[in-house]
């Protein structure tokens, strides 16, 4: 087991060292495979999704996914540090894409790898290490779920102290528009758009969904964008606003849309309607393993590939949220040598049930 976690380590090190964004995968892409050539894993690609089935895979099991992305956000200006360089310092691991969500890939993997010739498992394993992530992309999980085995339940890794989110906000995303009559601001207008803004605004921030999540707690709507106008002598026609709403699990996304579209003071246009809200029931014997493990439960407000999911999933993964996309990101080492242990005897109890 010393030797699994000194290699997931090092396969962390050198995915930090190679350069990821969104749609530029490749290069982590050949450090997966090369992993799964040295476990002797067969692999299949996607792109540059790496996947992989157990080595006894039978069709007619349910199973469990294990996913995560290898994909990272561009580094922002106030880094300090090369985020190319995977320095271990003080037991930090530091370097882009080391929370989010390199940490629990590799953990993932590696949790793979030890059941990947174990027979008489009672769910298949499927291992996706997914794409395009943090931009939503076509190629991200949601694009090919077609391509991949059936999934019956999943657990998805990104980092919540290792803790398990059972259900995860989805969102929707408004394009909203204030109408006016545009003129010459010389002239008199009763119809400026910007004038109607405080109180459309205020709309917004005071208005209440009535059904509240035991687990996700109440719809969040937050205005996000304003823009108007083009120079200074000229009424514009509208104002623009932005609009992110985080849903919870009592709604389903065309509904909710569909509701505030006819209330909202504004014309609201909806950029997407797949976002949902997910979860798992915390009957679930996945949940239930890990509760006896001493993990807790929680409602996550932060999207991700989750979101893609029609079958129970859960969220979980070494790391903080609150260091994703943060500058000088690192991820402790022992936050990921904690994590193999954790999945492997999680799937242990669960396969084993």
């Amino acid at each position: 087991m010393a030797d699994l976690k000194e290699q997931t380590i090092q396969l962390l090190q050198r995915l930090i060292a190679t350069e990821s964004y969104s749609e530029n995968e490749g290069g982590t892409a050949t450090h997966l495979k090369n992993w799964c050539d040295h476990h002797q894993i067969r692999y299949q690609t996607l792109g540059h999704t790496v996947w992989a089935t157990n080595a006894d895979y039978d069709p007619k099991k349910p199973t469990l996914l294990l996913n995560s992305h290898h994909d990272t956000v561009y580094p922002n200006q106030a880094y300090s540090r090369d985020p190319f360089d995977p320095a271990i310092e003080d037991g930090k691991l530091y370097g882009l894409g080391s929370n989010d969500a390199g940490g629990a890939l590799v953990s993932l993997l590696a949790a793979f790898t030890h059941f990947y010739t174990s027979s008489e498992l009672s769910h298949n394993l499927l291992f996706v290490a997914s794409v395009e992530e943090e931009t939503a992309g076509p190629k991200s999980l949601r694009g090919i779920l077609s391509d991949l085995p059936p999934i019956d339940v999943a657990i998805v890794g990104e980092p919540t102290l290792l803790d398990m989110a059972i259900a995860e906000k989805g969102l929707l995303v408004f394009d909203a528009v204030i109408k006016g009559t545009p003129s010459h601001a010389a002239h008199p207008n009763k119809d400026n758009p910007i004038m109607k803004l405080p109180k459309v605004l205020e709309w917004f921030e005071n208005y209440h969904f009535d059904r509240e999540s035991p687990v996700l707690g109440p719809v969040k709507m937050t205005v996000t964008q304003v823009s108007a106008g083009s120079q200074h002598n000229v009424v514009p026609s509208q104002v623009n606003l932005v609009v992110d709403v985080r849903v919870n699990d009592q709604y389903a996304n065309t509904d909710l849309a569909a509701q505030l579209q006819s209330e909202a003071p504004c014309a609201l246009h909806a950029r997407s309607l797949h976002l949902e809200a997910s979860s798992i029931p915390e009957d679930h014997a996945l949940v239930q393993a890990g509760l006896e493990l001493g993990r807790n439960t929680y409602g996550s407000p932060t999207l991700s590939d989750q979101a893609a999911l029609k079958c129970p999933s859960l969220k979980m993964g070494p790391g903080d949220s609150k260091r994703s996309h943060s500058a000088d990101e690192f991820i402790y080492v022992s936050e990921v040598e904690q994590a193999v242990d954790l999945y492997i005897a999680l799937l242990n109890q669960f396969l084993h049930s």
